[in-house]
This record gives C-alpha cells, structure tokens and sequence, in this order.
C-alpha cells in the first residue's frame, strides 16, 4: 500500500488473506476475492488479489520477481464480477482501482454501452465495455428528448438493465420483461443499489 500508510490495515489484509488463500486464488480467476473482511474504520468488505500478469508489479526494476509477485489488497465486493478477462482485470486493477489509496470509496463493476441521437454520443464498441459509474449517471438524464436513444448496462452478476426515453423514462431488463415508466430521481436510485448489489 502507497500513500497514506497503516499498520494496522495492512497487518489486517496481510493476515486474512493468509487465511482465506484457497478463496483469494481460484484458478481462472485474473482478479480474486474473497468476502467477510472488516476493519475498524474502514468501509472494505473483502480483501482482493491480482495476479502477477495483472499486477505486473517490479517490471521495472526487478523483472525477475514480477512473475511470482500477486498484489494484495482491501476493496468492495461490489467491484468485482469473477470472471473478468485478462483484459478486463488489467484496466480494472492498472486504471479504475487506487488499490493504494486506503481511504478510496468503491469502484462499482461496470459495463455499458449507449447511443444518443440527439446529442451524438454513444458507444464505439460492438458490445458493453467497462465504464466508470459517474459516466452511467451521466449518460442517463441526457437521454432525455432523445427518441431511440438507450443506456445498456450491467452489474458485477452479470445482470443488464436498458434504459431509453419515449416521453420520460423507461426501464427494462434484458430478461425481456416489459419496460416500466421510470422518474429520473427513483431510477438513478435504482442504477446506484444495482451497481452496489
């Protein structure tokens, strides 16, 4: 851990990582896990890992060691889905996670894709891409007047929601289940607990 520094924290990751190995290195798994972390003050709820090709730790000045380095830290469950891709946990751990920052709130999982005819925003990519929360809660409110345009986006388990605006706000799930009116406040509400589920 960099920046701000505790002992105690770090003693407390150190020691129930050690205790909960078989959760935290599941095979497959880029980003591992494991829940029922606490520690006075902190809001963390699990305690994570990144493997050493994600973490890629002492690449530059200890290459040799980068291989049998995992990076150990304290996070949100709501952050990791558990079947990320080497790709995935890459961006997530390297640009999305300040796994250093011990006093960082949670980096929901997060993927989305959207289209917006009036204001021309949308997604470049064929699919839902990783995203920042704030830009779904951006994105949201400009559908408004926006005919045809959508917000797709998915939460940690896998579940995907679709928002689009047809004279206020509808809300749907992927499941295929009919869209319901939404208010902009109650379902921005909604997107936050999703995200936090």
């Amino acid at each position: 851990m960099r920046g701000k520094y505790s002992e105690e924290l770090a003693r407390a990751v150190l020691s129930f990582a050690h205790e909960h190995e078989g959760e935290l290195f599941q095979e497959g798994r880029f980003l591992g896990f494991a829940g029922g972390f606490s520690a006075p003050g902190r809001g963390f709820d699990v305690v994570a890992v990144a493997v050493p090709e994600v973490a890629q730790l002492h690449k530059v000045q200890n290459p040799a060691l980068t291989p049998a380095t995992y990076a150990v830290f304290p996070a949100y469950s709501c952050e990791f889905a558990g079947n990320e891709t080497l790709e995935e946990a890459e961006h997530r751990y390297l640009k999305m996670l300040s796994t250093a920052d011990i006093n960082r709130k949670p980096v929901p999982f997060l993927k989305m894709r959207f289209d917006n005819p009036r204001t021309g925003g949308g997604s470049t990519n064929p699919g839902r891409a990783l995203a920042q929360e704030k830009i779904l809660l951006q994105e949201i409110p400009k559908l408004e007047n926006a005919p045809g345009g959508f917000v797709e986006f998915e939460n940690r388990h896998g579940k995907v929601w679709r928002v689009e605006w047809d004279n206020g706000w509808f809300l749907g799930e992927e499941s295929g289940a009919a869209a319901r009116p939404v208010e902009l406040a109650e379902l921005l509400l909604f997107v936050r607990a999703r995200l936090r589920d």
